[in-house]
């Protein structure tokens, strides 16, 4: 059960219905139809640019309903109906925060894959996307031939055949593994205070600039820097890629694994702090309901975003870093995930710690990239249709001199594909703007 007004939750599986609280989370959807307003707000990003009740939070919830009530035929959860219903639900929660009622239709969307995947094998195009952390520390060895596919003539096209990644999309380029070199060089020594930089798989893979620039202003400002890499084994994943796949339990095995990492760290109070918004706040919201108990409750208390730990430690007089001006605009995007827990307010915060930068923040809804839906070649149209919505004509219309910031890995990808434009991480424009000096503390 969940309490619309508070926000709390009863530990899953206790909602004392036959679905064991599924029928109940389904049921908080109260047809107000809220999820279908075109104003400001994320949700619903699918609703904005098809027009069709099935794809709002509420229609997908009347489908849901069908289903778990017997009234769909022979079709339950695992059946075409849902899935369908469900296809364009890009998991953004933006109706977790922007409903009255708080639907959370991306974790309902995870249910449904779940139950999809009892009756329906992963596509190869999918067993790629899902099992990414498994195999990445092998192919980002080879980083030349990776990228072969946006090189070769015909490879793309081969590619959208066999796995089903649109030819009009890039891939990310392979830049290495920045966890497994940077293993090798000291953190700050006799710094007294400590933080984890959590390197999620998309960064520590293919973006590794934003890993080395976080780890500097955080080394700068004094802190003593632990990387989630594992010796002798792959780094700690929070299993994302395989919830978007319908792969719960090899999710909650990542999760497991990670969570036995962290403890100690936690248990120290020592932040857990992370570069992907997706990654990171799943710490403070899936882990929870994996029924690892106090565990995962310790280990969520202690996760921040990049921005939300530096305000933190600023505010409790921990932090000042000397920053050199920066003459400019920047334009900031803030994830849906950051949007949903009230965390992209961080963003715009540090980034007025920099003299001269006049930083404003972009009224958008959802890229539409979310993940590896904006690469599959089924779904390329849709979401250039949903970044065309705000994000893309509000980058457009940035003068070519102003800093484009957004925390996503997916985000500043269909920002590079659709504007033509290089984003940077927040944790790169603060480097930007370091002294050479030691900041001052």
């Amino acid at each position: 059960d969940r309490d619309p007004l508070t926000g709390s939750e009863s530990a899953p599986g206790t909602g004392g219905d036959e679905s064991r609280g599924l029928a109940k989370a389904v049921e908080m959807c109260n047809n107000n139809g809220h999820c279908r307003k075109f104003d400001a707000g994320t949700m619903c990003p699918s609703y904005r640019v098809t027009h069709d009740e099935q794809h709002t939070t509420r229609g997908r919830a009347n489908t849901l309903r069908l289903a778990l009530s017997g009234q769909l035929g022979e079709e339950d959860l695992s059946g075409d109906a849902v899935h369908a219903a469900l296809e364009l639900c890009v998991s953004c929660k933006g109706c977790k925060r922007e409903c009255p009622t708080g639907v959370d239709m991306a974790r309902l969307k995870i249910e449904a894959l779940a139950a999809y995947r009892t009756r329906h094998a992963l596509s190869l195009g999918e067993r790629i996307v899902g099992y990414l952390p498994r195999y990445a520390p092998y192919i980002s060895a080879i980083p030349t031939f990776a990228n072969l596919r946006d090189r070769i003539p015909g490879l793309a096209a081969l590619t959208q055949r066999v796995l089903g990644l649109s030819t009009r999309r890039r891939l990310p380029r392979w830049q290495g593994n920045y966890l497994r070199s940077s293993t090798r060089k000291a953190s700050v020594d006799g710094a007294a205070r400590e933080v984890v930089l959590f390197v999620d798989t998309f960064t520590n893979y293919f973006a590794t600039d934003s890993a080395r620039a976080a780890r500097r202003v955080l080394e700068t400002a004094g802190y003593r820097v632990h990387l989630n890499a594992v010796p002798g084994g792959r780094p700690l994943c929070c299993g994302r890629t395989f919830l978007s796949v319908g792969l719960v339990d090899e999710a909650k095995a990542e999760a497991r694994r990670t969570l036995d990492a962290l403890l100690p760290f936690a248990r120290r109070g020592v932040a857990i702090v992370g570069l992907e918004p997706s990654c990171l706040l799943s710490m403070r919201d899936e882990f929870l309901t994996y029924r690892f108990g106090e565990d995962a409750e310790l280990v969520a208390r202690h996760a921040l975003l990049f921005e939300e730990f530096l305000v933190r430690e600023r505010e409790a007089g921990r932090l000042e870093l000397a920053l050199r001006p920066l003459v400019a605009e920047a334009l900031v995007h803030a994830h849906c995930h950051q949007k949903a827990f009230a965390a992209a307010a961080a963003m715009q915060t540090v980034l007025n710690w920099i003299p001269g930068l006049v930083a404003r923040p972009a009224e958008t809804s959802c890229c539409g990239m979310a993940g590896a839906f904006g690469y599959e070649a089924r779904h390329f149209d849709i979401s250039m249709r949903m970044a065309e919505a705000s994000l893309l004509p509000a980058v457009r219309n940035a003068g070519r001199k102003t800093l484009i910031v957004a925390d996503g890995f997916s985000c500043r990808h269909q920002i590079r594909d659709g504007a033509r434009r290089r984003p940077l991480h927040v944790a790169q424009a603060l480097e930007r703007a370091l002294e050479r000096g030691v900041a001052t503390r």
